[in-house]
């Protein structure tokens, strides 16, 4: 299992929806806006849904500020 892996993250989207490109890459859409750690806060929701485990156990290593992520499994 991927223990980390790269996200971009477009925010204030029309719709919340993930892209999957393999290699570990993922764009991700979110309905929130990129202030207050909303956007990101959708974001790891979204990928511990689509991943299949839960959100508290995902976190943002790189990037909590940009669009371009690093995110890490914490086990």
């Amino acid at each position: 299992m991927l223990s980390k892996f790269n996200v971009h993250v477009k925010a204030n989207a029309s719709e919340s929806k993930i892209e999957d490109f393999g290699d570990n890459r993922y764009l991700v859409y979110v309905k929130s806006p990129a202030e207050n750690n909303e956007a990101n806060i959708e974001m790891l929701k979204m990928m511990g849904k689509h991943l299949g485990i839960p959100s508290t156990k995902l976190r943002v290593v790189v990037g909590a500020t940009s669009k371009d992520k690093i995110v890490e499994i914490v086990y």
